[in-house]
């Protein structure tokens, strides 16, 4: 019985993102499919839901009844309705397998979620078009990534991260920037940023804090971000095209999260094979003091 719970529960969310997503309040919901104000209401909230109206608001929303119950794969085109759905199963997670060129957000420092603002601008071309829009979605990316860190330090979920050497080191050599083309004062500061996380990373491998396991890539990652996030025996995909960070991207890209069992099985094989072949413990640690070695002052 928990469980259906559970899972009504879910629809809630999908329904409240799908429809945040697109622009839409529960009043033009209403008026659209016909159901009433109040019934939307119910079923954001986590209430049953009828069949037919589940099928009316699927055909508006233009998504599949599979996926509204978590059991196909959603397709999220915005970054601010991408990092919110995160936060959501984040929130009700146990385990989290991050993948994450460079440095995985959950695990970065509150001197990173100071310099964030800033980077997430930077990587906005002054021509792109919607500017004031733009800089109201920073704003609110910005508060879930906040939500979304503080939940994770109350509730401390284990965390497996998987750091890439070469990206750490491209990060320490280029400094945390949004863009090409900043002054050189300014790229020494990000360099200075950029040090800290990597000192961060270090700390973390040496102190080996409870439920957070860091393992050093040497091999090539796949070009895409993924983390495998666990609820007891039920398992959730999330790929990202997003980026913080070195180079941050929120503006190009559909990300995808997929509870299909091959999807879940593929990506949970290939974090196997990566986490068994990285540097772990004392050879991580050693690795990457050298990396820092090589580009301290």
């Amino acid at each position: 019985m928990a469980k259906q719970y559970e899972t009504a529960l879910d629809i809630g969310d999908r329904l409240r993102l799908v429809r945040v997503g697109k622009g839409l309040t529960p009043e033009e919901v209403a008026t659209a499919t016909g159901i009433s104000r109040a019934a939307i209401y119910r079923y954001e909230a986590g209430n049953p839901i009828r069949v037919d109206a589940l099928g009316k608001i699927a055909d508006f929303f233009d998504v599949s009844i599979a996926s509204l119950f978590g059991v196909g794969s959603e397709f999220i085109a915005s970054a601010k309705d991408f990092f919110e759905r995160m936060r959501q199963i984040e929130a009700v997670a146990d385990q989290i397998t991050a993948l994450f060129g460079p440095v995985a957000f959950l695990l970065t420092t509150d001197n990173f979620d100071k310099l964030l603002k800033q980077l997430l601008h930077e990587s906005v071309p002054e021509a792109a078009p919607n500017q004031q829009s733009l800089d109201k979605e920073i704003d609110q990316i910005l508060k879930i990534l906040y939500e979304r860190k503080s939940a994770y330090r109350y509730r401390r979920p284990n965390i497996v991260s998987l750091v890439s050497a070469a990206e750490l080191e491209q990060m320490l050599l280029t400094g945390l920037v949004g863009r090409y083309g900043l002054s050189d004062d300014v790229v020494s500061e990000r360099k200075e940023a950029a040090m800290i996380e990597a000192e961060n990373i270090l700390r973390l491998m040496t102190d080996q804090p409870m439920g957070v396991q860091i393992g050093l890539v040497e091999d090539s990652l796949p070009g895409a971000s993924f983390q495998i996030l666990k609820n007891g025996p039920s398992s959730v995909v999330a790929v990202s095209p997003f980026r913080l960070g070195l180079y941050a991207n929120i503006r190009v890209g559909v990300g995808t999260i997929t509870s299909a069992h091959e999807s879940v099985e593929l990506h949970q094989k290939v974090t196997a094979d990566l986490w068994h072949n990285s540097k772990k413990s004392v050879d991580a640690v050693e690795r990457v003091k050298e990396i820092i070695r090589q580009h301290s002052r």
